[in-house]
This record gives structure tokens, sequence and C-alpha cells, in this order.
């Protein structure tokens, strides 16, 4: 009895799922690595982002935020590589590693400490380990931390090396090794100009070692060309001997800072003095401190896992106390050209302004510093206020290229703008800020839709000639998503008027009321005026009901998602659409079509080896950050229910998808606070 007992339980346990197969909440691992299926992850602070590859001891590409230039593509400006200051290599036994040469290869990012590590075996000679990352605490700084497990004596040499990228020109190299009573610092250095020559971009590197001061490597210099140098350094191993060394490297512009050169290095320096241990404390620390605005889904792992994914990547691709604000592939790479679309005010900004608002106000920040260039703008459009460009790089005039309408006439992005900045005041209740910087943006932005309609009669205020927010629509009259954002903007500008005691210009409340919402004969809102049920690129009309909140009426809205679902193609469109009509279903309690379309919205986009999202279903150009804001809107929004209202924060009755038991959602707002929702 007792052997038939056990064989079936054993049978019963040999069908059950392994406990690894249960995704980690937290890391992402990859031990079946396919080069040619491979799409890197980012470790990134907000400011540097760096993107990993499959080869051993490389980085994809370095980027730096706020870098730009003209170099061919558009006749815009353009992102730029910048320096690969972890580049390196090592060489045992003088052979250099490559991807042939390994076995065991790993890769894992821990999203909680925003590390990236990479394990692999070097024939029978050695186990080596390294790990990446782009320091919190310190914008634009990187370490990459590399231990060497001997299995036989062996030799080693490791190499920091600095190679300017093809785009840039007129480098310089420069290697200085500066004594110290308590430490030797040795600075490999280059500087280059971009390619106009607009901006000076720098790079330091140094060598961190665990040995005494008198005992360390001695480091030799090697200038290979011009565009090439480096510094090496050799070490014999035991075997069983286990030794570790890392690189400490810096990277800024003229951008950035006005002597980039001489402060690469100085803060090179201060990271070499201050040591591997307190750079890494003080960088996990800051990584604890984001953590505490998290979501915590019980019902699911894998989606735990992938929420806690897109939370990473928004937070690693924004920095609070700056102005800038990411493109839609963020720190990912060059993709889009490195500008600030309405991707980051209407799809990635309000996750950041329930989460952390000291980071969503960079976002707003950005915009602000750049109205003047939108009233110049508006201006030479013949409108007055303020009209955003729909394509904005670091001077904030308009970056579209040519051949795309959406930069003539996109204009619903100024009404985004608007709403980023009423959102944020709405959070953080800070009329100061309202003041001083909101209401410039809401005033001028209203001003320009005032100017913008044109008046053929009541109710018929008519914005003419658009690309609508399905941008397959162009050139259309009375868009759904464009006649409502600015009927929003100009409510909120006058509201705004109201609570700072300010005059409001009596004009925008009478446009607001005459800018029309069609509708189709069977009473669907209709996207604007020539349309008649043909394919959407993207959602339009089923935004009037969140974020916009003027389609109010639950019977409108489910008649609008119903219409609309089925115009979306399979494929070649945007990852945010059907995470609007997740976050819509749950809102109206419907949980399995709040289940399917969170899953749609984003599973099908998804890249080995680290499930990274790329902009389309069947794509590849992640990480596309925009998707993530959205599909996290659906989360925080949909299925926690929260609501960015005038009074703050609140939490209206909602569903959570069929399959999830709980979401609980911590550190929303100012005040820190939880809120959950239980099946």
């Amino acid at each position: 009895m007792k052997t038939h007992f056990f064989t079936w339980l054993l049978l019963l346990v040999a069908r059950l799922p392994l406990a690894a197969q249960t995704p980690d909440s937290w890391r992402i691992a990859a031990d079946k690595i396919d080069p040619a299926n491979y799409y890197g992850v980012t470790v990134a602070n907000g400011m540097l982002g760096i993107v990993s590859s499959p080869v051993p001891f490389q980085v994809k590409n370095v980027v730096l935020a706020s870098t730009y230039d003209q170099y061919g593509r558009g006749r815009v400006s353009n992102f730029l590589n910048g320096f690969n200051l972890l580049n390196t290599y090592l060489e045992i036994g003088g052979h250099r590693i490559n991807a042939q040469d390994v076995s065991n290869f790993r890769q894992e990012l821990d999203m909680q400490r925003a590390a990236f590590t990479t394990t692999f075996d070097y024939a029978d000679k050695a186990t080596i380990s390294y790990t990446y990352y782009a320091l919190r605490h310190l914008p634009f700084t990187a370490l990459l931390d590399v231990t060497i497990k001997a299995k036989k004596h062996l030799s080693l040499t490791a190499a920091s090396v600095l190679e300017a990228p093809d785009a840039l020109r007129e480098t310089q190299n420069y290697y200085n090794e500066i004594d110290r009573p308590h430490a030797t610092l040795s600075l490999l250095t280059s500087s280059a100009r971009s390619p106009t020559g607009k901006l000076q971009i720098c790079a330091s590197t140094s060598f961190l070692f665990e040995e005494p001061h008198g005992q360390e490597p001695r480091i030799i210099h090697e200038l290979w060309d011009s565009n090439l140098h480096l510094m090496k350094f050799g070490k014999l191993l035991q075997a069983g001997q286990s030794y570790t060394y890392a690189v400490a490297g810096t990277t800024l512009t003229s951008a950035h800072d006005p002597d980039p050169l001489n402060q690469a290095e100085r803060l090179t320096i201060f990271a070499r003095l201050e040591g591997k241990a307190r750079l890494l404390a003080f960088h996990t620390k800051a990584w604890q401190e984001l953590w505490q605005s998290d979501i915590e889904i019980i019902g699911d792992a894998q989606a735990q896992q992938d929420v806690h994914s897109m939370l990473y990547h928004l937070y690693s691709f924004t920095r609070a106390g700056t102005d800038y604000s990411p493109s839609p592939m963020g720190l990912s790479g060059l993709g889009y050209n490195g500008h600030i679309f309405w991707d980051t005010d209407v799809w990635m900004f309000p996750v950041l302004a329930v989460l952390h608002p000291e980071m969503a106000k960079s976002l707003v920040e950005y915009r602000f510093h750049r109205l003047e260039s939108a009233r110049h703008n508006a201006l030479t459009h013949g409108y007055q206020g303020a009209m955003f460009p729909w394509e904005s790089a670091d001077a904030g005039v308009e970056e579209t290229p040519v051949w795309a309408l959406s930069g003539p006439f996109e204009h619903h992005i100024s009404a985004d703008v608007a709403l980023a900045a009423w959102q944020y005041y709405c959070v953080t209740q800070d009329k100061a800020w309202l003041r001083e910087k909101g209401w410039p943006i809401l005033s001028a932005t209203a001003d320009f839709w005032a100017s913008r309609a044109e008046r053929n009669g009541p109710g018929h205020y008519d914005i003419k000639n658009v690309v609508a927010a399905d941008e397959w629509a162009e050139n259309v009259d009375n868009d759904a998503f464009t006649n409502a954002a600015a009927q929003v903007n100009l409510h909120n500008a006058a509201a705004t008027a109201k609570l700072l005691g300010l005059p409001a210009n009596p004009d925008w409340l009478h446009v607001a009321q005459n800018i029309p919402i069609l509708h189709l004969p069977n009473g669907v809102t209709q996207e604007h005026a020539t349309y008649h049920g043909e394919g959407i690129k993207q959602g339009d009309v089923n935004l009037l009901a969140y974020p916009l909140g003027v389609v109010t009426a639950p019977a409108q809205i489910r008649k609008d998602l119903a219409y609309y679902e089925t115009r979306v193609p399979n494929e070649g469109t945007p990852a945010m659409t059907q995470a609007i009509f997740a976050l819509l279903y749950a809102r109206l309690g419907d949980a399995d079509k709040a289940h399917h379309f969170f899953q749609d919205a984003y599973q099908p986009n998804l890249l080995a080896p680290f499930r990274v999202i790329a902009e389309t279903k069947g794509g590849t150009n992640p990480y596309f950050a925009t998707g993530a804001g959205g599909v996290l809107q659906a989360v925080l929004m949909g299925f926690g229910g929260l609501d960015i209202t005038p009074m703050g924060i609140l939490q209206r009755k909602t569903t959570l998808p069929t399959g999830w038991q709980s979401v609980k959602i911590t550190g929303v707002g100012p005040q820190h606070k939880t809120y959950s929702v239980r099946r």
C-alpha cells in the first residue's frame, strides 16, 4: 500500500509546476540567450542609460539625457550615443575572452537594486561575474564590479577602454595619475565634439581596487589611435583564488555642465575615493526609497513581475530635480531621436504624479522652461497664446521631420501639456507652484485654443485641419480627442484663475461650451467629422472617458468601447489603446474584459530575453515607456480605482481583473498613502 501511495505522490509532484518556474517579482533572469534574438534591458538613473549586450564585457550603448545635435536624420535634433564608459575587456592567459569562449552564460536584472549581472565560465579556467550600475545618487556616474574565481593558476589582464562613437569628432585623449598618500588615482579621459560642434562630450574612468594602497596593480596606458585609448593592469591568480576589481566612470556634456572635461574627472575622482562599498550603499538606499511607492499584486505572479518591470523602467528614465523629460523610449536607445511627445504628458506623467510627484515635477518643469518657444510657435502659425511642438528636444522648438504632418497639425499636444500641469496641482495641491508655473502654462494654452477655434455659429466653434490622436486620421475636422482636450484645457484654466483669485479670460468658457463633440447616427461618439468606421491606429474617442472625463455616462462609455475596440488592428498599432480599454472596463465592472485587454495591452509586445516592451505587437524597438505608462495607468486608475481630482487623489469603486485577488498601492501622493482593492 505504501509503495502505491509513494508512486502516486511522485507522479503528482512530477506534474506540479516547479517553484522556480514562478516568476520572481523582482528579478528577470535569462540563461538561454540567443544573440540573434536579443533585446537588451536598460540600467539607468534618470540621466544615464546603459543598455545590455549578449556579448561578454560589452554594453550595446550609453545614452545621456538631453544630449542632442543635428546629424543627418531629418535635419532635426537627435539623441547622441555617448562614450561607452563601461567598455572593458578581460584576457586570461593572453587570450581575450569572447562570446565563443564561454559557457553557462547567464544574465539577470535585479529591479530592486537596479543592477545588471552577467556570469559565465571561461573554459575550465575561471568563473567570471560582473555587475553594472547607473548610480542613482550620482546622475552622471556608472560602476562596473567584476569578480574572477580562478579554477586553475592563471594570469589575467583587465582593461578599461574609451572609444569615441562614430558620430563624434575632434577627439582628445588624456591619461593622468594623481598620487596621494592614501591612493593613486589613474584617470582615463576622453573629450570630443558633437557632429556640428554644438556640444563638448566628455568621459573619464578609474579602476577601484580592494588591495591596500601600495599593493595595487600597476596601471599601463595605451594610446591606439586618436579615437581609442585604454588603461590596463595584470594579475596572477592561484587556483581557488577570487579577485575583485571595479571601474567607476563619469560622462557628461556641455549641456549639463559648463566645464564638462574637468567635471568628468572631478566626479570620477569623487567616486574613486568614495569607494565601492559607499557607492553601492547610497545607490541601494536611493532605490529603496523609490520602491516605497510600489504596486503589489496577489493572484498573478507574472503580472507582478511585469508591473515591477514597468515601474522600474519609468523610475529609471526619470529624475527629480531636473527639467528633463523622457522620450517614448526613455534612455534605452536613440529611438524617436530622443524627442519628447504627448507620450510623457499623457501616458507616463500620471503614473509618476501618483507615485512620485517629485519626479513628475521634472516633466512639467521641462514644459514650463520651454514656454516661450511655444509662444513663438503659436505666433508663427497665426495663433495666440502657446502652441507646444509635437516633437520637442532641448530648445523646445518644433523638431518633427518635415515629412511628418504631425508637426504642423497634431495640436492636441498643447492641451496634453496643460492637462499634466493641472494634474500636478491636483496631486500636490501646491498653489504656489500653480501660480508661478502652472498658471502661465494653463492660461497660455487656453489662449491658444480660444484663437484656434473657428467660430461658425453656436455649438460650432470648430477646430479644423488637425492630425487626430489617432494618427491615421490626418487633416480632419473636429477630432473628438482634440476638441475634448481643448474643452478641458479651457475649463481648467478658468478653474485655476478662480483658485488663485486672478482674472480669467471670459472667452475661455464661452469657447469651451461651443466646441462640438460629434456623434454617429447610432449614438457612438464620432472620432472626427469624416469618420465612418475605418480602422484606427490608437485610442482617440475612448480617451474622452479617461483621462479627460468629458464622457461620464456609463452607457455612453460602454457604447464607445464596444464600437472602437473592434476598430483596432491586431498589429502595427502602439501599446496604449488596449490599456485604456482595460482601465475603463475595470471601472465599468467587467472583470473578464479588463483582464483580456490588460494582457493584450503588452504581452504580445514583449521581447526576449527580458520581457522588454516594444511599441507594437511584433515590433522590435524597446523599451516603449509610453506603453508601460498606459498599462500602469490601467493598474493604478483602473484596477486600483485611483482618480486624480481637484481635491487630490481619491479612490473610486472599481473591479479587479479576472484571476487577481488583490492590488495594494503604496506610497501614493505627497502623503505616501496606501490604497488597496480586494476581490
